[in-house]
């Protein structure tokens, strides 16, 4: 399984980095404010995410079965907790964050640090971490299809079912709770088009149902069938043995991403205890030259990265064995 991932893991990793600087120069109100108030979950993040190259690259430095599962462990925190992290912090942002922003723009987050932390890890935060969770243990386990064999392959394939199957639950479950049991966010004032990234600028009602946004943009709705469709189609997929599971689970976690976008959307960072704090994509953004920038080096990078990265895949492909990583010194 480690040997599957052996070659591209440091790549992709990388994107994590770049997502983070992506959002300090698009929105640098919404990076400041959400660390401030993430700022304990972030770390652990961190720290999740520092324990895995270090965990690949040190587990086979010695023979010994206790120091190979000490690493073994050490990458399944690595894998989990920003799995599950990054889920909870969906299901809080869209409960809305407790900050406040001061006429100078400084984000204040009443309260003790610790409290602050554990105020994150109410049961809606811990049920759209358990989605995401869930369906990336569903894409782990449509990779492992695709590149294992024999009994590898059917443990993933039975892993992965059941993970899809709670997925699929939860993504239901979280939905429902969403429309009758959470107060959605929806601006009462025009927000100007010119004017400046100041989001105390616009007047914000913390009312009604967020899924009013599906009334006002039905075409939305082709996002969480995405998500539920590509997370079944993925567990049918498994079962039968068949790659094709990983493409319908990236599809699953690209709608169930969507899903939250494009029901918050113009909202990227309500604020429960002062609404006409929050942050939207227009008043919390760069100036238009600085987005225009990242636009020219997106255009020009981004294609370069893709096709180095694809070639990575092309070279790499096909199943890892047994008999491969036995024979094979420098395996992981």
């Amino acid at each position: 399984v480690i040997n599957t991932v052996g070659p591209v893991w440091e790549g992709n990793q990388v994107w994590f980095i770049l997502g983070g600087g992506a959002i300090f120069a698009a929105w640098p109100p919404l990076y400041a404010v959400s660390f401030s108030g993430f700022y304990l979950a972030m770390f652990a993040v961190l720290a999740a995410l520092i324990l895995r190259p270090v965990g690949f690259k040190y587990r086979s430095k010695r023979e010994g079965h206790a120091w190979r599962n000490g690493w073994d462990w050490a990458l399944f925190v690595g894998g989990a907790v920003p799995a599950l992290i990054f889920g909870v912090a969906v299901g809080n942002v869209l409960q809305g964050v407790p900050f406040q922003i001061t006429e100078d723009l400084m984000p204040l987050y009443p309260g003790a640090f610790y409290a602050k932390f554990l105020g994150l890890l109410n049961p809606f935060a811990l049920l759209a971490g358990v989605v995401s969770l869930s369906m990336l243990l569903l894409h782990g386990a449509g990779w492992l299809t695709l590149k294992t064999e024999g009994a590898v392959q059917r443990r993933a394939i039975a892993i992965g079912s059941v993970a899809g199957l709670v997925a699929i639950a939860a993504y239901v479950l979280a939905g429902v709770w969403l429309a009758y049991g959470i107060p959605g966010y929806a601006l009462t004032s025009e927000v100007a088009a010119n004017g400046p990234s100041n989001p105390l600028l616009s007047t914000v009602a913390h009312q009604g149902s967020w899924l009013a946004a599906y009334a006002l943009r039905p075409w939305i709705a082709i996002a969480p069938v995405l998500g539920i469709a590509g997370m079944a189609l993925a567990i049918l997929a498994m079962r039968k043995g068949n790659g094709a599971a990983l493409i319908f689970s990236g599809l699953a976690i690209f709608g169930v991403i969507a899903s939250v976008g494009l029901t918050m959307f113009p909202f990227i960072l309500p604020s429960s205890i002062q609404p006409d704090a929050s942050l939207t994509v227009w008043d919390a953004s760069s100036s238009h030259l600085t987005l225009f920038v990242m636009l020219v080096v997106s255009v020009i990078f981004v294609p370069i990265i893709l096709a180095y990265t694809a070639w990575v895949y092309k070279v790499l492909w096909g199943k890892v064995t047994v008999a491969e990583i036995t024979e094979n010194k420098n395996a992981y």
